[in-house]
């Protein structure tokens, strides 16, 4: 099995987070920072582009996007908990539990 298309997606997973964390301080930080807004659009797109360019390795475009989110998440859940510090329930943890199962299953 080729492993190429989703080491692209986990690094577009890992771009999309960026993207998230940088809209987080920009919403925290105000208006006034609009530099922020910018570069968390930025990231955003190539975190897309990343996503597109899975699609010429031969992956089905559901199963792109589901993994690309997926990464996504489960990426911002492990970092908002080791640096916001953001409790999580045993329903959460079970959430994320499943998701990697369900990535194992769907690759």
């Amino acid at each position: 099995m080729n492993y190429l298309p989703f080491a692209i997606l986990f690094v577009s997973g890992l771009v999309l987070t960026i993207g998230d964390l940088i809209f987080k301080s920009w919403a925290t930080k105000g208006m006034g920072y609009s530099f922020l807004y910018v570069f968390g659009v930025i990231a955003y797109l190539i975190g897309s582009l990343l996503l597109v360019e899975s699609y010429k390795h031969d992956v089905n475009i559901v199963v792109a996007g589901i993994v690309q989110i997926l990464l996504n998440t489960i990426i911002l859940v492990v970092f908002t908990y080791f640096y916001f510090h953001e409790p999580l329930t045993a329903k959460q943890i079970i959430g994320i539990i499943l998701a990697v199962v369900s990535l194992y299953l769907i690759r």
